[in-house]
């Protein structure tokens, strides 16, 4: 099956104002967000990637813009079940107010019990159970047309990767708070028929060793080895 190369967006006008931008239209990328998109753009230049998808909004298209820029072979493909969180009444509010209310200490310690306020608020649960989704019909389709070793690219959001990579690990909701993924950042996840591998987390560093490379050990390919990975060759 597929690999999933999960891409934070970079830095928006949102996190630099420590605003939750939810799914607030015109959230753009600053500046400091920009130079972290073109940056990406350099470390995934040796990557054979098959697909990017995105999640609608605006500061995830401007992430991959420059990578997309360079690479003419690959089109932008848009997926809803992987956009932001909808935070409901909490959408456009202050970190620090937000910190105030009763809800935030369900969302840091019990997140599978939150669910946020307002007509438009979702829960927690359900946001990552459409995520898993997507990343699973993702995996079919690349694998149908680009064969089991491809690499694919998904520029989302930050509780989003958290989650997906809490149902990779068989982490339970409530613990995805103890993930970290900074701006820009590169979560990666090797599915396989039978446990998915989390390779990187919230990783800022090289990314050549991703590469699909001829199986270095015995046995299946989803296997993991024993004693630990020896790295790349």
């Amino acid at each position: 099956m597929p690999t999933a190369i999960l891409v934070r967006h970079g830095r928006s006008t949102a996190n630099a104002d420590g605003v939750l931008a939810g799914w607030s239209p015109g959230v753009a990328l600053d500046a400091t967000g920009r130079a972290q998109a073109t940056a990406l753009a350099a470390r995934l230049s040796a990557l054979p990637l098959a697909v990017v998808v995105s999640s609608p909004l605006q500061r995830c298209q401007e992430t991959v813009r420059p990578l997309l820029d360079t690479r003419p072979d690959l089109t932008l493909r848009t997926d809803d079940r992987i956009g932001e969180c909808h935070y409901g009444d909490w959408t456009g509010r202050k970190l620090s107010e937000l910190a105030e209310e009763p809800l935030w200490a369900t969302v840091q310690r019990h997140p599978s019990a939150a669910v946020f306020p307002g007509e438009h608020g979702e829960s927690m649960r359900a946001m990552q159970a459409r995520a898993v989704d997507a990343v699973r019909e993702w995996n079919a389709t690349v694998e149908a047309e680009h064969g089991p070793d491809a690499l694919y690219l998904l520029c989302s959001h930050g509780d989003i990767i958290k989650a997906l990579a809490a149902d990779a690990l068989g982490m339970h909701l409530d613990l995805f708070q103890r993930i970290g993924t900074d701006p820009c950042s590169v979560t990666v996840i090797r599915y396989t028929p039978h446990r998915p591998f989390l390779l990187r987390l919230g990783d800022t560093g090289d990314l050549s060793p991703l590469v699909p490379r001829e199986p270095q050990v015995e046995g299946a390919p989803h296997d993991a080895v024993v004693g630990g990975s020896t790295g790349a060759p």
